[in-house]
């Protein structure tokens, strides 16, 4: 049974060329899977919070990125990430757009 790695990479895991210098390659696609986490929950859900909670969620979320980054091999999470980012920043774009208009209220009714 012959498995072809490079087949198997995702699109970052052979842009960053895993299959050839694999050290190199799986600390970049852990930069890259981190900073489009940081994107994500910034244009998803961040709320104003304390400095020292933003560490702690941010300290977190680096170690989780961890998991992600051995899956991000093989498996598109990068690439879902991007997608996610495109989403929420569409949706953001519109929500500021209404907002601007007056058809949406700034703040909540109680």
């Amino acid at each position: 049974m012959n498995v072809n790695v490079t087949e198997r990479l995702t699109f970052f895991g052979r842009v960053f060329g895993l299959d050839n210098n694999p050290e190199a390659g799986m600390w970049y696609l852990y930069i890259t899977i981190f900073i489009l986490c940081i994107v994500v929950y910034n244009l998803g859900f961040a709320r104003k919070i304390k400095f020292w909670q933003n560490i702690i969620i941010y300290i977190v979320m680096f170690a989780g990125c961890i998991i992600l980054t051995f899956f991000g091999a093989f498996l598109p999470i990068a690439e879902s990430l991007i997608v996610a980012a495109v989403v929420l920043a569409l949706y953001r774009y519109r929500l500021h757009k209404e907002r601007k208009a007056g058809k949406i209220s700034t703040s909540p009714d109680k």
